[in-house]
Formats: C-alpha cells, structure tokens, sequence
C-alpha cells in the first residue's frame, strides 16, 4: 500500500498549547543539574566531554531555508560518515549495498552469526529526525545490531527532506518489508528502529495491519518519536537536560514540518500515536530518565498496553534521546543491545510454542 499526499481527517487533537488562555503554567526555577551519579563512568564520561550548546543557540541555529537545510545536512552526514568508520573498524560485520523493490538497503552480515537468528532478519530503519544521516550514515544502529545481537540486519536508506517529504519514507520502509516477507516468511522478521527510526516503524507495522498484510515476530521502538507535536510532557521537563535534544523550539519543529509537508502533524501515519495498535507484535521500547522523548515512549508503550500487547519497556538512568546509539561504548548501550537480543529470543521461542 503506498500514501498519497491527500488531505488526512481534520484532528480533534489541539496543537497550538499556546491557544488556552486559561491553562495553568508551572514556574519552575533556574537549577543545576548533576551528572547522573548512579550511571556509569563511562556514560557520565561521555557526558562530560559531549559539546553542548545551550537551547537558544539551538534555536537560533536553525535552518531557514532548504538551501541552509542541505548544507546542514550534508555537513551532519559528512560527520556521521567519520564515526560509521570507526566502528566498522571496530566490528566485524559485512556490508553489502542492494535494492529491494527500487529502495535502497544495506545488508549486513556479522561474522557471527547467533544459532537461533540463522533463518532471522532484522530491519532497520535509522534515525535522525526524518533529515539527516542519509547513505551510508544510515548504518549507526544496524552495526551495533548485527554484531551485538548477531543476527542479518537490512537497513533501509529510506528517502528524505527536503526533496522527499511524507509519504515518501513510509512508503519506502512498508515496500521493503512487503518484499522482505515474501522471500523469507514475515515468521522470520524483525523490524526496529530508534528515534524517527522507531516512529516509521510504527507507522509501517500499523499501516500492514490496515492492509491484512502478514506481521514480524517483534518489533524494537529505541526512544520513539511518535508524537511530532509538541504534546509530551519530557519535551518540557527534559529542555535543556536532554545532551542530544536540546529542545523541541528549532530544529526537532522543524524537520517535523519539513518531513509532514502539506499535512498535519497529527497525522496518524506521521504521528503514529495517534493511530491504532490494535494487533501488534510484541514490542520492546526503550528510552532513559534525560531523554525529550521518554513521554513518546511511555504514552506508546500505555496504548500498546490497552491494546493487550505485549510489551517490554526499559528505561535506562541518565541516558538522554538516543544516547545508547551515540554513546555505543558505554555499559548502558551495552545493556539496551542485550536486552533486544534477549526479547527477541523469547519471541522467537514463544512463537514456536
């Protein structure tokens, strides 16, 4: 099935929170924040040595035009680029360049391959706010995965902003899984994601069962950004905390409005939470205690939850959006990837009971 651009059914869900004249604000004063103390060295490490801007400066900073928006984004990628590097240095894992039904995907192949996972395949769809980390940037979290969990991973160079708005990576993402399903068996696949990742492949696993198509054994939602309004309450409480994040005021509202186009942000396929998770797999989300999108994570897990689906939500302390992606070294990361390992396992297992 694939979207068209056409306009979607008018939302009851108010998104200017600027509207209510009569909404009770809590002042909350200036305050230092410690490292966390009861996370790792490394993590706090890592913390220490991250450059942080402040949020105006992110803010400020914004592109304002899709001329300023491609030199970001180049600029960002050609940065990924050196970090995608030094981990395929790091791991030994097989990269393979493929197209499947016309999209582009990297396969890649660890030289351990887990028993259980020998039939398996994981999709990947990475992340990077709908924008960034086209190419080969797009491998970040399919090589921790390959390696760590030791299974096939196909990652999905999806298409993007600003020449490639919704529908485009949806269509992209549901196109390769369709493919993917009817030569290995739908029994056979995992699909996964962390950040934008996660929230397409919400989209996607509520877009198959709209279609009656066949499901994967599991999903992985790593920090979901499946509310591209903003609504959750972490978008507040963590501004500013959040390393990685910063603030939903510049670049996170506006490669939301860059990937949504002409439709509205409470689209349901733009903003899976506001679709239906009636049917899913089994699915296990992660976020941590610093991290904008912890509401994301808990609100989806919530509705996975009154929908009777099983669900296994870890969240981590003092990790910020994504940070077990972008701090790959650290016990905490280490932690996230055995912990997807195992539940998929469990599915695998329970599957066959």
């Amino acid at each position: 099935m694939t979207f068209s651009s056409s306009t979607s059914e008018a939302s009851a869900h108010n998104t200017d929170t600027a509207k209510s004249t009569t909404e009770s604000l809590l002042t909350v004063p200036t305050k230092m924040v410690p490292l966390p103390r009861a996370a790792s060295d490394e993590l706090k490490s890592a913390i220490s040595e991250y450059p942080m801007p402040s949020v105006d400066e992110v803010i400020n900073n914004t592109p304002q035009s899709v001329e300023q928006w491609r030199e970001l984004i180049q600029k960002r990628n050609g940065d990924q680029k050196k970090k995608i590097k030094k981990m395929r240095k790091q791991f030994d894992v097989d990269v393979s360049l493929e197209k499947i039904n016309g999209v582009t995907v990297r396969r890649l192949t660890p030289k351990t391959i887990a028993p259980e996972f020998k039939n398996k395949v994981f999709i990947d769809v990475h992340g990077g706010a709908y924008v960034f980390f086209a190419g080969l940037p797009s491998i970040e979290e399919s090589l921790l995965i390959a390696h760590r969990v030791g299974i096939t991973v196909i990652s999905i160079d999806y298409r993007m902003p600003p020449h490639a708005p919704f529908p485009a990576a949806l269509n992209d993402v549901v196109s390769v899984y369709s493919s993917l399903a009817a030569e290995h068996d739908a029994h056979n696949l995992f699909i996964g994601g962390t950040s934008a990742g996660a929230g397409l492949v919400l989209s996607a696993v509520q877009t198959l069962i709209e279609t009656k198509q066949s499901l994967p054994l599991a999903v992985y939602a790593g920090t979901p950004w499946a509310d591209l309004t903003k609504t959750g309450d972490t978008l507040y409480t963590n501004e500013g905390i959040d390393r990685i994040l910063l603030t939903y005021q510049g670049f996170l509202a506006a490669s939301a409005k860059l990937y949504a186009g002409s439709e509205s942000l409470t689209h349901p396929s733009i903003s899976s939470l506001y679709g239906n998770f009636d049917g899913f797999p089994p699915t296990l989300l992660v976020s941590g205690t610093r991290d904008m999108f912890l509401s994301d994570t808990v609100r989806v897990n919530r509705k996975l939850r009154n929908a009777n689906v099983r669900t296994q939500l870890e969240v981590f302390e003092g990790l910020s959006h994504a940070d077990y992606v972008v701090a790959y070294e650290t016990p905490e990361s280490l932690s996230v990837y055995q912990e997807l390992k195992q539940f998929l396992l469990s599915v695998s297992t329970n599957s066959f009971d």
